[in-house]
């Protein structure tokens, strides 16, 4: 019996074991997304006779004779089904890779399962958006609603001079121009998102890529080996089996996955294959076949020879004499290792002042050993490409990369090609968090493809996402801070240990930007750091949203808390007796600021108090509700953190674009600039549209393509508005004057007096509509295109404060949080519902690593926490509904006085929560997670449980 899918019988008859998801979309139903194949994140969610269920795990011939719907046949005739219609209007999505799954679970609900969305949400995952605005969407509530200031409904206006962003501004706000600056503009992409027609990277239709192959990867059994030999001929015997490749046919360049602006930020350690693996999960093979099936069977059929060499696990015992040299071979000065034979991948040393003095000075001393975990970024598409060599014998790479035209850089390098012999286009990118600042998947279907001359596309599970690809830099720092009995910092010293893996993308960074503004935000004489990044036989850590700020801040953060306790001082109090101000140096690990780094806005006052402010309503909420005596075996407490940011990366972060005025009157904007969640799609039509005294509606946005434009380095880096958008608003301006002088010349009108209005150019007795200007300006030769360039410097910093109140049962050691609230200092926000959406999402990935993320490695080397089962990232039930504020700043830097606002938000995080147990309890946890078990254990041990 055939199936029926959307409503049309299919021709097609599933394979033996084929699974539903896999059938929908060979059959073209792309909005069928693959976010697990283990029915854990529900992205596949599709109906079969009307119930929803997980297309992973569904097999295909159990559909047969059933009618099964996908997102696309869920609108009608008659338009679109009135859940989309809700999340097009809340904006409930960001990246959208989730969307799909969780309107075709959401599309079945009865108003008592809307009333219960924490369980009824429970099989859908969404890693974006903190769950917020999927739950305005699916209750029908639009995005502009009081009801969006979050949990606090007290009515209570925010201290003077800030707003909240419900989409009511504050009075000092001027209001915003719909569809420009400061308008809560939908995503130019909403449509395509909730009818599945946005096109992801293996989105593509079939007859777009005849003779598709498919690739799998063997992967190392072992932490630390040499390969002797690889026998190929039982892979190649295989049917359908087309090529293998191993380190014998891979370029020997060393280069680095990891993907900045001056590649040699990085050390080359890597090589597309190589002779030596040195952790568990490290790609060994590649196997190319005609399908996944058989390429899955190639791999297993391979025969390996290894030696095995001793492996060494802990950056402890990494760095000790006699340690084994996981990259001794290399060259430390040509790779640019700092000491290769001592596993050393980075280090530096600094002291500025005396910190001896300083806690000679000191009245309290507070020293701890504070630990951070590793963390998977689990964006919900995993890692995947596809490369093929177009008429002219271009290679064509189309991946899920938020660095395009660095991966195009990294490919020309590596295969010794022309970069104009190269195209890298990346399509709507479902999530990144910096894990796809990388370059993991691109190479190896580039080296087949070069060598086979056919399309071959390599796709990631997720078990190779948490074994294989990147996680969060693990952090051990030792700290010892001071404090005198005025509420002054006298000394911060810092020891750091960061675990690097087995390869060095991303150390050196990541521990230098760690070091740097969590120092920076506190005036204190005396500071030295001494710290390392270190290599060792785990999985590698890469890039992860706020690149080792978090990890560092965690630290600093919960010391601050404990020297304002030893002291007797109000944490907040201490805090703003010792953060940096306007015309203070802002100052880490060298004694001259960063002669770049400016303030171009400040905010981080009005953010202390907004947080303030809005726990003393919510406890006077609570005590008015009643709630406020939870019972006696609860304890209550408040927490807070704050940090800093810089709002570009160091050392140039390049953009170019182009505006232009197209024939029908409308704009077009082409940036480098990839989308995955971050909304600077919306920004940049935005931007665009108050240069141009248009409307976001009006200006089309073509993005992520390498022939496009010149360069950009790419969407990390918060840069995606303050780098990019830069060039955009450049670009507009320069456009709009172009319009205007096109418009004197043929009205006979001073230039000063011809004015840029919706459609045309006002000119006093008369208007000329934009086609018209366009035919003048061809007649003229005057080309209607204008290119904006950006540097990334000036940069400016960003402030982030969070605060927590928290109830802790002392027999069970649960956790509630009972109020969660950030503030942000933004600058002057271009997309306010858009920014709030960040900002939920930083706080929500956050509360994940605060409270129970972690990639495990056992004592082996194999990581196994490998499954999402087993690697609980926050659901809808466990994400407070959090409190959102701006401070009212324009910062002299940004495109119109914007800032950035997307990793930042996680930073604060987990400092506050552990701030709130620690006043709730009295116990410091230094150690993250900090999941129920612990806090368990802590409380036990010191007695507040009995045995």
């Amino acid at each position: 019996m055939a199936i029926e899918i959307n409503g049309s019988a299919s021709q097609a008859t599933p394979r033996p074991g084929q699974c539903l998801r896999t059938f929908l979309r060979e059959e073209g139903n792309f909005g069928v997304k693959k976010g697990c194949d283990g029915g854990d994140c529900g992205a596949c969610t599709v109906h079969v006779d009307g119930t929803p269920v997980h297309s992973c795990i569904y097999p295909a011939v159990r559909a047969e004779g059933k009618a099964v719907t996908t997102i696309e046949g869920l609108a009608s005739a008659a338009g679109l089904h009135p859940v989309q219609e809700q999340f097009l209007e809340a904006q409930g999505f960001q990246c959208g890779f989730c969307t799909a799954g969780m309107m075709m679970t959401a599309a079945t609900f009865d108003d008592e399962q809307r009333a219960n969305l924490p369980r009824n949400l429970k099989g859908n995952l969404c890693r974006c958006t903190g769950y917020r605005s999927i739950a305005d969407a699916v209750c029908g509530h639009g995005g502009d609603h009081q009801h969006d200031a979050g949990a606090d409904v007290s009515g209570g206006q925010s201290v003077s001079g800030a707003q909240s962003v419900s989409g009511v501004q504050h009075p000092a706000a001027v209001p915003a121009t719909p569809g420009q600056l400061g308008d809560n503009v939908p995503a130019p992409a909403g449509q395509a998102v909730v009818t599945g027609t946005a096109r992801y990277a293996l989105d593509v239709p079939a007859e777009q890529l005849p003779g598709l192959l498919h690739m799998k990867l063997l992967r190392s059994p072992h932490p630390h080996a040499r390969i002797v030999s690889i026998n190929k001929a039982p892979a190649l015997a295989v049917p359908g089996v087309i090529a293998v490749f191993t380190h014998e046919d891979a370029p020997q360049l060393l280069f680095s996955s990891a993907q900045h602006e001056n590649y040699t930020d990085d050390p080359d350690d890597t090589r597309v294959l190589d002779s030596v693996v040195r952790f568990i999960g490290q790609r060994v093979a590649a196997v190319v076949a005609e399908s996944v099936g058989a390429a899955e069977a190639g791999a297993r059929a391979l025969e390996v020879q290894y030696e095995l060499l001793e492996p060494v696990f802990s950056p402890q015992e990494a760095i000790l004499p006699g340690a084994p040299a996981i990259h001794g071979e290399k060259d430390g000065v040509f790779s640019r290792i700092s000491r290769p034979l001592q596993n050393v991948v980075a280090e530096v040393h600094a002291e500025l002042g005396s910190v001896a003095d300083g806690f000679a000075a000191a009245d309290f001393v507070h020293e701890h050993t504070y630990q951070t975990q590793r963390v998977q970024h689990v964006a919900m598409e995993t890692h995947a490409s596809i490369a093929w060599l177009d008429e002219e014998g271009r290679l064509m790479i189309r991946s899920s990369t938020q660095v395009p035209f660095l991966v195009k850089r990294t490919l020309s390098r590596v295969f010794n090609l022309a970069p104009d012999t190269i195209r890298v286009v990346a399509g709507r990118v479902g999530g990144g968090f910096g894990g796809k600042q990388e370059v993991l998947t691109e190479d190896l279907v580039a080296l087949a493809a070069l060598k086979l001359k056919r399309p071959v596309q390599l796709e990631f599970t997720r078990t190779e996402q948490f074994t294989a690809t990147t996680t969060r830099h693990p952090f051990t720092i030792h700290l010892k801070a001071g404090a005198s009995r005025d509420g002054s910092l006298t000394a911060l010293q810092l020891n750091v240990l960061t675990n690097t893996g087995a390869y060095g993308n991303h150390a050196p960074g990541v521990m230098f930007h760690g070091c740097g503004e969590s120092l920076a935000v506190y005036k204190c004489v005396n500071k030295k750091v001494d710290a390392h990044a270190v290599y060792t036989n785990t999985v590698p850590a890469g890039a992860f949203r706020g690149y080792g700020l978090s990890q560092m801040i965690f630290a600093i953060e919960s010391a601050i808390d404990e020297l304002a306790i030893g002291i007797g001082m109000d944490p907040l109090e201490f805090r703003l007796k010792n953060m940096v101000r306007p015309g203070d140096h802002m100052l880490s690990t060298t004694p001259e600021p960063e002669e770049d780094v400016h303030y171009g806005s400040y905010g981080l006052d009005q953010c202390v108090a907004l947080v303030r402010d809005a726990l003393d309503r919510g406890k006077e909420r609570y005590r008015a509700a009643g709630l406020d005596d939870l019972g006696p075996d609860w304890v209550v407490g408040e927490g807070s953190a704050l940090s800093m940011i810089d709002t570009v990366p160091p050392r140039g972060h390049f953009a170019h674009t182009r505006v232009s005025l197209e024939a029908d009157g409308r704009f077009a904007v082409d940036v480098g600039t990839a989308e995955f969640g971050n909304g600077t799609t919306t920004v940049h039509a935005q931007l665009a549209a108050t240069a141009l005294a248009t409307t976001a509606s009006k200006v089309t946005v073509r993005q992520s393509d390498t022939d496009l434009l010149e360069h950009d380095t790419g969407a990390f880096g918060s840069a995606g508005t303050v780098v990019a958008g830069k060039a955009t608003l450049g670009a507009a301006l320069e456009l709009a004057t172009r319009i205007q002088t096109v418009a004197a010349s043929l009205t006979g009108v001073a230039l000063t007096d011809c004015r840029l209005v919706d459609g045309a150019v006002d000119c006093g007795d008369r208007t000329v509509p934009l086609t018209e200007i366009v035919h003048a300006a061809r007649l003229q030769g005057v080309r209607l295109a204008t290119d904006g360039n950006w540097g990334g410097t000036p940069r400016s910093v960003a402030f982030n404060v969070h605060g927590f109140r928290v109830a802790v049962n002392t027999g069970t050691g649960e956790l509630r949080i009972l109020q969660s609230v950030q503030a942000a200092d933004a600058g002057v926000v271009v997309n306010p519902r858009q920014c709030r959406g960040q900002i939920e999402g930083g706080i929500a990935q956050a509360l994940g690593a605060v409270l129970y993320e972690e990639v495990k490695v056992d004592d082996a080397g194999r990581v196994t926490t490998d499954i999402l089962r087993q690697y609980h990232i926050p659901s809808f039930a466990d994400v407070p509904r959090s409190e959102v504020y701006f401070a009212t700043t324009n910062d002299s830097t940004g495109p119109l006085g914007a800032k950035s606002m997307s990793e930042s938000p996680f930073n604060p995080v987990a400092p506050a929560l552990a701030n709130a147990i620690r006043n709730a309890t009295g116990i410091r946890f230094g150690e993250l997670p900090i999941a129920r078990d612990k806090i368990y254990l802590a409380l036990r041990d010191r007695t507040l449980i009995p045995n």
